[in-house]
């Protein structure tokens, strides 16, 4: 046998055995009572570029595609999502506090206009999130409403 053989074959079988590796994906949750888009103050182009651009990984509503279960891209896609939803869920907005949500809103309008969110890993595979600079702009300027809306409604309770 020659050595390329000896190679595919090893490679081949370690292939395989990270599979028995266990994994385990971050649960998807489809009833979110303190959604951010549930809550009503997201109109609707708004709340369709946060859930095609945004919601797989900040949202307990995650639409795991096939290779999400194929080590090690698994472990890449559970990491991803895990930190994504530790740093901003929209899926528990309502349960943010006033300054979690204005930060957060302030983190979000940083993370998209330096193209930082989504991430470039994700839309090299999901194209259908990549943002034109007019749809960037939309979301920088309904976070900054945002931020000013979560200032007011909490004048408003004082």
């Amino acid at each position: 046998m020659k050595t390329w053989q000896y190679l595919v074959g090893g490679i081949v079988v370690v292939g395989l055995a990270i599979q028995l590796v266990p994994h385990e994906l971050p649960a998807v949750e489809s009833n979110n009572p303190a959604d951010l888009i549930g809550s009503g103050v997201v109109d609707g182009e708004v709340a369709n570029l946060l859930k095609t651009a945004c919601y797989d990984c900040h949202s307990n509503e995650t639409k795991y595609p096939w290779y999400s279960q194929v080590a090690p891209v698994s472990w890449l896609v559970g990491k991803d999502t895990r930190e994504g939803r530790e740093e901003l869920n929209f899926s528990t907005w309502q349960e943010y506090d006033m300054m979690e949500k204005r930060k957060k809103l302030d983190d979000l309008v940083i993370e998209v206009k330096e193209g930082e969110m989504p991430m470039k890993i994700y839309t090299l595979i999901h194209s259908e999130a990549r943002l034109s600079d007019a749809q960037r702009q939309q979301l920088v300027e309904w976070a900054e409403t945002m931020m000013d809306i979560v200032a007011e409604e909490e004048d408003g309770e004082e």
